[in-house]
């Protein structure tokens, strides 16, 4: 917990029993069945509800019903709530909440010395042992030694306490997530009160079980106090925060929202065709409940169906787009190629994880940018651009629709299962903040072709049934401006330098090198997509302490990449590139600006921490 901690006084001057903290970081950890997803979200929407900054990180298990108990099937969710603003989820856990002894076992390394476990010794018998492979029962092994260590018979207390309202067995068990999250509420002084609410709106239609988990929910803040499980409590105050309304949204929530409002700007509508695949399927999801406002989504029989569909949406008038992952991705290369080359605006949301195949299809990765650069046949350019926290993710959308439709070209928003799953406080913005999406379609048979293109590159969007816009559309090469297919060898070398001219001119829409840190000095740390925050954070460390000038770039668009990049990086004796790959970026960055860099690589299916990016900046400083 922060170092920064005091106690509240009582008005009579004795210490209370509160004391008070900067910033905690929390991770609940349970077998994939024990609701820990849900726990850690209802304790985000808490600590959102009191005005706390906060960050999450939830961490599934990749293998799908792991046998219950094992390393394997291990489900955790970690969030960081703070009383000043905040980047990251968190480095070294302050609390550990473990519901077996496979949960300790994976999750115990993250915990900092001293820091708290809270156990349900109900998940700790000498089967549940077996499975995570103890020989001991760390509970009484004295491993522990450097933590404090809280047990408790959770899922006993839990039977117990919602047999009042006639719940038993296997059900009954169920509730000790609420049970747990009780206590947790006790423990850091914040009332039960919006769970309570959600809980009755969420189970309204079944009384029983609402009552069962409003039973779990109370006793387990009930028995902090009863039995005095810890001897103080802590609060977090609320952070500073602009005025504003606020929701807590996570990234795929955001890039859903963000796809809506680009499509109220451009007087579109919005039509999503895609194929379920994690991290990404969410983005489909929130849309499909928005229908209500006209909004048409596809879940297609594939991810070749999914971009094809939406490519035709594209043609007749739509704001279009398909949401996928790495392995989605290559499947839509080939369509995606047929996009380009007929130059209609769709965006390619790709919600990398790791790979390759299916990889770690449950964890973050950064390893998709070469392929959204250059995984299609033939010269096929295409702008890419990165979102960098999960509320960014609605910025971005909006961002990815406008690029296509005024270059008309497709466009890859590339996000992470970090960015997707993670959530943050996201201020809701006033209409008058959204940027405005011009469109227009020719109506003028006698002025039209269909490769006629304007000061941008951009083609125009005839509208199929306008009368007298009739044109060919497909794969193969076109002649310019008429649009009738050509296998004049002069023609293709002439449309594809059009086309790499259309993407290059969208530079200039991409602004200045956002710069942090010093303007100039030792070391540059260029960094992308969602590491904006921990790399961030790790440059502000190692700047206040005063004895190195350290920058930070985060590059939002990488193709094209900003026009003024190679002047800022020439302010800089050395550059650093960590990224969640093998230097995919770095490779990137040194065939553009002729400039050799470090890189930092990780992945291992985790975020990177704010310690090991600034140990890793301290040593290419020498420091």
């Amino acid at each position: 917990m922060s170092d920064n901690s005091q106690t509240i006084l009582a008005p009579d001057g004795r210490k209370d029993s509160v004391i008070e903290l900067e910033r905690v970081t929390i991770r609940f950890a349970g077998d994939s069945g024990d609701g820990m997803q849900l726990t850690g979200n209802q304790f985000t929407d808490a600590a959102a509800h009191i005005g706390n900054d906060l960050a999450t990180l939830p961490d599934y298990p990749s293998e799908i019903r792991a046998p219950a108990g094992t390393i394997a099937g291990v489900s955790a969710f970690q969030l960081q709530f703070a009383s000043v603003d905040i980047k990251t989820p968190g480095d070294d856990v302050d609390v550990l909440v473990a519901m077996n002894a496979a949960a300790l076992k994976v999750n115990l390394m993250d915990l900092h010395a001293g820091g708290i476990i809270l156990v349900d010794e109900d998940g700790f018998s000498e089967k549940d042992l077996e499975k995570a492979g103890y020989r001991e029962n760390p509970l009484s092994d004295g491993s522990l030694k450097n933590f404090r260590l809280i047990k408790a018979d959770i899922t006993a207390s839990t039977v117990r306490a919602v047999e009042a309202v006639g719940v038993k067995g296997k059900n009954a068990a169920r509730c000790k997530n609420f049970f747990t999250l009780g206590m947790m509420y006790w423990l850091y002084d914040r009332s039960p009160k919006p769970t309570e609410d959600w809980i009755q709106q969420k189970f309204s239609k079944k009384p029983e079980i609402a009552a069962a988990n409003l039973a779990a929910l109370r006793a387990g803040y009930n028995y902090c106090e009863t039995v005095e499980l810890f001897p103080v409590t802590y609060r977090v105050p609320q952070a500073p925060q602009l005025p504003g309304t606020y929701k807590r949204v996570s990234g795929n929530e955001a890039t859903a929202l963000g796809f809506v409002a680009a499509a109220s700007q451009a007087k579109k509508n919005l039509f999503l065709g895609s194929y379920p695949i994690t991290p990404a399927t969410d983005i489909l999801s929130e849309l499909a409940d928005l229908k209500h406002f006209g909004i048409r989504t596809l879940q297609a029989e594939d991810e070749i169906a999914g971009i094809c569909s939406a490519i035709g949406a594209s043609f007749a008038g739509d704001l279009a787009i398909t949401t996928t992952s790495g392995p989605g991705l290559c499947l839509k290369s080939e369509a995606l190629n047929l996009a380009v080359m007929a130059e209609l605006p769709l965006v390619v949301v790709d919600v990398q994880r790791g790979g390759p195949s299916t990889g770690l299809p449950t964890k973050v990765e950064q390893s998709d940018l070469l392929q959204a650069l250059y995984g299609r046949n033939g010269d096929s350019p295409v702008p890419v651009i990165a979102a960098k926290t999960p509320g960014d993710c609605f910025w971005a959308a909006i961002e990815a629709s406008r690029t296509a439709i005024r270059y008309m070209t497709p466009v890859i928003l590339l996000t992470d299962g970090y960015l997707g799953n993670g959530a943050e406080p996201f201020r809701i913005p006033e209409v008058s903040e959204l940027p405005t999406i011009e469109v227009s379609h020719p109506t003028d048979p006698l002025s039209f072709n269909p490769y006629l293109r304007n000061d941008r590159g951009a083609r125009p969007w005839a509208l199929p049934g306008t009368p007298g816009m009739e044109h060919r559309i497909g794969g193969l090469e076109k002649s310019s401006p008429t649009g009738t297919m050509s296998h004049d060898p002069n023609v293709h070398h002439r449309m594809t330098m059009e086309r790499q001219a259309k993407v290059a001119a969208v530079a200039a829409d991409v602004g200045p090198t956002p710069l942090e840190g010093a303007p100039e000095g030792e070391l540059l740390v260029i960094s992308w997509g969602g590491t904006y925050g921990a790399v961030s954070s790790a440059v502000a460390t190692v700047n206040s302490r005063g004895t190195h000038k350290v920058g930070h770039v985060h590059l939002r668009w990488i193709n094209p990449l900003p026009t003024d990049l190679a002047q800022v990086v020439g302010k800089y004796k050395k550059i650093l590139v960590p990224e969640l790959n093998v230097g995919q970026l770095k490779g990137y960055l040194q065939s553009k600006l002729l400039r050799p860099m470090e890189g930092l690589s990780k992945v291992a299916g985790k975020p990177f921490k704010i310690s090991e990016l600034v140990t890793a900046i301290e040593k290419s400083l020498g420091a």
